[in-house]
């Protein structure tokens, strides 16, 4: 469809006693979106989708620190992930 934007994504990583903030560590669009989301899936890393933080996420470089105005947004992602892995690790 004309103007209809295409599907985007990025991937996060955060080693806490490595790094002081998420890094964007992969970022696509239209079928490099799909791959990065078949890849997560197949390792088994949480997806959720959150157009507004794409956005925002899609303007940083590869292996850029997210800026100090986005890490509410991420927290919430990230806590969202910890609690599925935990759930999932009770749960075998």
């Amino acid at each position: 469809m004309p103007g209809r934007e295409k599907k985007k994504a990025v991937a996060l990583k955060y080693e806490p006693e490595k790094d002081r903030a998420p890094r964007v560590v992969a970022k696509g669009q239209g079928y490099l979106a799909e791959l990065i989301l078949e890849l997560a899936r197949q390792h088994g890393i949480p997806i959720r989708e959150d157009h507004e933080l794409i956005r925002e996420l899609f303007r940083l470089e590869i292996e850029a620190e997210i800026p100090p105005e986005l890490y509410e947004a991420v927290a919430v992602i990230l806590a969202w992930a910890y609690g599925l892995n935990r759930r999932a690790s009770e749960n075998p």
